[in-house]
């Protein structure tokens, strides 16, 4: 963001500073970048400041306005920049950041997600794909996970211009509900406690466009491989002191498995008002995904065809709507108070197509031949207690022969709302340069979650279908299917669930310069959940409850400046994690869900606590090699988690688990990296080693690890953890490089390398087993200024169509459909293949600047 701040703009503050307080929609502050006159397309250099708070996400520093923006007869008057909020130059901050631009986020435009420039560029970061869908990959950050997938542990905080976006029942995270192309910037910021919840590996913080960041009128249009057809529109203007900003794309594709189509269409608008001392924003997002199959394949069906998938359907449909109000305002030359306010509505349903778990119930039943669901993981319970009955309440005859499968229906549905305030300061005291911020949060949520499961057969395709002139496969006349359960609610049972979530949070940060050279930085958070949930069924009264975490974390830090090119840095920090309504409603192993299906019990998790250290070097070097910038980062890291919680699957059923608490486990590594940039060159290389680790003596349940034992009471699927047994699906070793090279004026062409060592199977901690193997992936991207208003863009993924896989776990084999046999218990998610995109893009009005123009980090 350019730092140039602005005078001129003559609006009364008393009026805006009355709305703010009246509203409280106060701001993470929305970024000034410099504007252009006219309709031309803007990119601002990045400067070395970055937000510490999350309400500092954005408009931490003012810039300057074009004569064409100000008032008639009024100039621009440009003066030094103005730090705000929790803003500080990366060079205080004890702490490791990496940060992703609009520019980096631009060379991926094919992909059509940020994810994937994320991976590209980040040390210590890497995709793991369980979905078959690189809109929907967990990302795994120094072992740390955020994720769109219902019931993975979330380990990173994910905030977008200032408010929190895990997601209310699970904390998932659904970046594909953001259009790429209107993200200003992505920072990750490690060791601050400051972020609140999930913050255990760091957190995420988003920074939107606006109208005063980006001016002009831009449209793409894409296509490639897999039928993918996509386009978007982005607007942007300033009149006077009001900006607006507009931003729609969408996306369709077949997907590179079978029945797995994506359709994405996202909407993100700003509309902002500005003065000399203050800035106001309105923000809308609105979006509908729809993703196609989901899930890992058994490696006996992708050894015949890469392509192929297990049991479908498998289609998750997300819908969201977001509102948000933003503000800040300068009280004095050296307080400002920011702030927001929003409103969130967030609705996802997923179908899922599954292998029933169903047997004759046998001579041990009193109706003999009726269905029952599988007894392996309930050893001594009664069989009638696990007789299957339709929605009217009748026994379910057993045909023999019958492939008999399940349609599994889930829908999550959430409102939030909630707000920051913030004030900050940056009085000097003691004769010192100081930066005090005080703030705090409320978050608030009301969900609502319904599963239910019909009964259906497979077909020799391998869908699950309801046949509706056989009234015991889910489909009776006039009452339409129905809700499957067992005479003792147990494994299957319809469930409905109300609930709320109330997080707030306080916190306090202080930077104090002890010398020109050294800073020291202190502060905490104070953390407080309620998570309340409530059953609606009456077969899981255990789920209804309420849980409260409060924490107190710290953070501690220092760092020292050798020269402008050198500081030194390292800090102490602790952070906690509340268990998700999912997780505390499912943690049983006697009563296990199916993930992400059924709530059935409610014994007490424990939240998951952190302790985290870091020391670290970073620095630049101007005019390194033929007037270039060479900057470097090296870092090292310890996280010890204590409480740490894991999801487990249970016997006789690989869909089904349940989560518990570990003792302890850690993770800790080194990162080094280094970039360097040239008016028509860009190269960088990064390097991260990743020593993910559990920390306890103990048994876990992993019922088709080929290696599990059975328990003390002879029930099958245990296996033994050790100290230093690894954290499955976190390779050891990463390794990125990657360069950008204009070849002839206004041609770029860009290559990519991602390697990866080997990592272990999910349901294998006791690291027995053989890894998923390790894997590289290549990439090229090229760019072409045809004119200054025409560009076409080209990139390529998987260039050498390597077959690897980023995901694997365990399922029970067997004959499938009675016609299917499978041996191998490994199941995994092939990666993309080779997959080639390309579009055009055209801006109206002006001529703008090269977009290829490369950023130069100034520290």
């Amino acid at each position: 963001m350019d730092t140039n701040s602005i005078e001129g703009l003559g609006m009364t503050k008393r009026t805006l500073r009355g709305s703010l307080l009246l509203s409280v929609a106060l701001v993470p502050g929305t970024a000034w970048a410099q504007g252009a006159g006219g309709q031309a397309s803007v990119r601002l250099d990045e400067l070395s400041v970055v937000a510490t708070t999350p309400v500092g996400a954005v408009g931490d520093s003012l810039s300057g306005i074009s004569a064409a923006q100000a008032p008639a007869g009024q100039l621009p008057v440009v003066s030094e920049p103005r730090l705000r909020g929790g803003a500080q130059p990366l060079y205080k901050i004890p702490s490791t950041v990496e940060t992703v631009t609009a520019a980096d986020l631009d060379v991926d435009r094919g992909t059509f997600n940020a994810v994937a420039t994320l991976a590209r560029k980040t040390p210590g970061l890497n995709l793991s794909d369980s979905q078959g869908n690189n809109n929907r990959v967990d990302i795994n950050y120094r072992g740390f996970q955020a994720s769109p997938v219902t019931g993975v542990p979330q380990g990173l905080a994910v905030y977008q211009n200032g408010v929190r976006i895990n997601e209310a029942f699970g904390d998932t995270v659904n970046l594909d509900l953001i259009p790429p192309s209107a993200i200003q910037r992505i920072d990750v910021v490690t060791s601050n406690p400051v972020f609140g919840l999930n913050a255990l590996g760091g957190a995420i913080n988003i920074q939107m466009k606006n109208g005063f960041t980006w001016q002009g009128t831009d449209v793409t249009l894409l296509g490639g491989s897999d039928g993918r057809i996509g386009g978007g529109l982005e607007y942007g203007k300033v009149i006077g002191p009001w900006s607006f900003y507009f931003n729609g794309d969408g996306l369709n594709d077949r997907g590179w498995r079978y029945q797995s189509p994506t359709t994405i269409g996202r909407v993100y608008t700003d509309l902002g008002y500005r003065t000399l001392d203050s800035e106001f924003h309105i923000i809308g997002n609105f979006a509908r995904t729809f993703f196609g199959a989901a899930a890992a394949t058994p490696v006996d069906f992708t050894h015949l065809d890469p392509r192929a998938i297990f049991t479908y359907p498998q289609t998750t449909t997300t819908q969201l709507g977001t509102l948000q109000v933003t503000g800040r305002v300068d009280i004095s030359p050296t307080w400002d108070l920011a702030g927001n306010a929003y409103f969130r509505r967030f609705s996802q349903q997923y179908i899922d197509g599954n292998d029933a778990e169903f047997e004759r119930c046998g001579r041990q039943c009193s109706t003999p031949d009726v269905l029952r669901f599988d007894d392996d993981g309930f050893p001594n319970v009664n069989f009638d207690q696990l007789r299957l009955r339709g929605a009217n309440g009748q026994l379910i005859p057993r045909t023999a022969g019958v492939p008999y499968g399940t349609l599994d229906t889930t829908k999550t549905e959430a409102t939030g709302y909630g707000g920051s305030l913030q004030a900050a300061n940056r009085d000097r005291v003691f004769g010192f340069n100081n930066s005090f911020v005080v703030g705090g949060s409320i978050d608030v949520a009301d969900y609502s979650y319904k599963s239910s499961s019909t009964l259906g057969v497979i077909n020799p395709d391998l869908s699950v279908t309801i046949d509706p002139n056989n009234p015991n496969y889910g489909f009776i006349p006039g009452l339409g299917t129905t809700q499957l359960r067992t005479d003792g609610a147990l494994g299957i049972a319809p469930s409905a669930v109300l609930g709320s979530n109330l997080y707030m949070g306080l916190y306090t940060t202080d930077t104090i310069d002890l010398t020109d050279q050294l800073s020291l930085t202190a502060g905490a958070r104070l953390n407080f959940a309620r998570v309340s949930t409530q059953d609606q069924t009456g077969f899981s009264p255990d789920v209804t409850g309420t849980h409260y975490f409060t924490k107190i974390n710290p953070l501690a830090g220092l760092t020292y400046r050798f020269t402008p090119g050198l500081s030194l840095y390292g800090s102490y920090s602790e952070s906690n994690r509340a268990p998700t309504p999912l997780e505390l409603a499912c943690a049983n192993p006697e009563r296990p869900c199916l993930l992400p299906n059924s709530l059935v019990a409610d014994p007490p998790l424990k939240q998951v606590t952190a302790q985290n250290y870091e020391v670290g070097i970073r620095g630049a070097l101007p005019n390194f090699y033929d007037g270039g910038l060479l900057t470097y980062k090296v870092a090292a890291f310890r996280n010890d988690l204590a409480n740490d919680i894991l999801q487990l699957a249970t016997p006789g059923n690989a869909a089904r688990g349940y989560f518990v608490n570990v003792p302890a486990t850690r993770r800790q590594g080194i990162e080094v990296g280094g970039e360097f940039t040239r008016g028509d060159l860009s190269v960088y290389a990064n390097y991260a080693l990743i020593d993910a680790t559990f920390r306890f003596t103990g048994t876990l349940s992993s019922p088709n690890n080929p290696f599990s034992v059975p328990d003390a009471d002879g029930n099958p699927g245990e296996i033994l953890v050790t100290p230093g047994k690894k954290v499955p699906l976190i390779p050891d070793h990463q390794f990125k490089v990657g360069f950008e090279y204009m070849v002839l004026p206004g041609w770029r062409v860009g290559m990519n390398l991602q390697a990866f060592s080997s990592s272990y199977y999910r349901g294998d901690e006791s690291n027995l087993n053989r890894k998923l193997p390790a894997y590289y992936v290549l990439g090229l991207n090229t760019s072409y200024q045809i004119t200054p208003k025409l560009q076409v863009f080209g990139l390529v993924t998987n260039l050498t169509n390597n077959r690897y896989t980023t995901f694997g776990t365990f399922f029970e084999p067997g004959l499938v459909a009675n016609r299917y046999p499978v041996s191998d218990v490994r199941t995994t998610t092939l990666a993309q293949p080779l997959s080639i995109y390309g579009g055009l893009r055209y801006s109206f009005g002006a001529d703008p600047v090269p977009m290829a123009e490369p950023i130069i980090r100034k520290y």
